[in-house]
């Protein structure tokens, strides 16, 4: 339909006409009408004048005491039903928006956080099955960038941008901690100042990652520089280059999954580490959040320390 025909149907509210001669069809009587629509007969009688005019053709015949439609108005009656089965629908699909019971998330969360948003993800899914998820993984600078061309529903960062206007709440502890090998001979040290720490050979994250800005600030901070051997990345390509031998490096203490211990594997005892930081929900300021992603937020501070951190107490 051409935008001039949408607006001669528009122009005198079609969808209040539309209602009215639903019922003096379905009824066969204006009277009927008015009384089931809490209106005036007069006022029956002017709304289907003037969808009369609209259309250009009369809708109506009497014939004896009942309405009966014309070719033209049997035609537009299976249009307003139409019209109103999808009306009817978009209400009924809206109503379980707001309750829940459909509808889409698009979830976009860094490298670190596929450690344990999978699993919130499935409890939450699980209370409302008929929800469609979508769960991106990425590093920092992908995240940010979709962030800014708003691509998903909400982030999930180690890491949150502090260059753009974000709305940020904190969901779990994300501590970082200086890895080695389990045979390195720091592994059995304590208390190993970071000046010492600073002189192995480093296995540094790529540029724009989190867990890179993360530990150049504390090598920064305890006027040192790292003596990066190899920039990978992945966290796992850092893990494996850990156990081959090839360095020490800083990252999550779940970098290794919830399920933390690895026999190859040694968290140092440095100065100035762990370095306590927080896995975060983050959205642009001024996103109007959709409501499932709402309810996901909801969901996941209330419940994530249970479904996260209590899964490693037990036996």
């Amino acid at each position: 339909m051409s935008q001039a025909n949408i607006r001669r149907f528009m122009k005198h509210g079609l969808l209040p006409q539309l209602s009215v001669f639903e019922a003096v069809a379905r009824l066969g009587s204006y009277t009927k009408a008015a009384e089931e629509l809490y209106m005036a007969q007069p006022t029956v009688s002017v709304q289907m004048k003037k969808l009369s005019e609209t259309v250009g053709m009369p809708l109506t015949e009497q014939i004896g005491k009942r309405i009966h439609l014309t070719e033209a108005g049997r035609v537009l009656h299976e249009s307003c039903t139409e019209i109103f089965t999808i009306l009817t629908g978009t209400s009924r699909e809206l109503d379980n928006l707001r309750g829940m019971k459909s509808g889409r998330l698009q979830l976009a969360v860094s490298t670190t956080g596929k450690y344990f948003a999978p699993r919130v993800l499935a409890e939450f899914v699980k209370e409302h099955p008929d929800i469609e998820v979508s769960l991106q993984i990425h590093n920092r600078a992908t995240l940010i960038e979709r962030m800014t061309q708003n691509q998903d529903d909400l982030y999930i960062f180690a890491s949150p941008p502090d260059d753009i206007d974000v709305v940020t709440q904190v969901i779990l502890p994300n501590p970082m901690v200086a890895y080695a090998h389990a045979d390195h001979p720091l592994a059995r040290e304590k208390k190993i100042p970071f000046t010492r720490f600073a002189e192995e050979p480093f296995l540094m994250r790529e540029p724009g990652s989190g867990t890179r800005m993360i530990a150049s600030k504390v090598f920064q901070e305890h006027g040192c520089k790292p003596k990066i051997r190899m920039e990978l990345s992945t966290n796992e390509a850092i893990k494996q280059a850990i156990i081959a031998g090839l360095g020490v490096s800083i990252m999550s203490r779940y970098t290794l999954g919830l399920d933390m211990s690895h026999e190859k594997l040694a968290v140092l005892d440095v100065e100035g580490l762990p370095i306590e930081r927080n896995w975060v929900f983050a959205y642009p300021v001024g996103k109007q959040l959709p409501i499932i992603a709402q309810g996901f937020m909801d969901f996941t501070r209330k419940t994530a320390k249970t479904l996260v951190f209590d899964h490693l107490a037990r036996p």
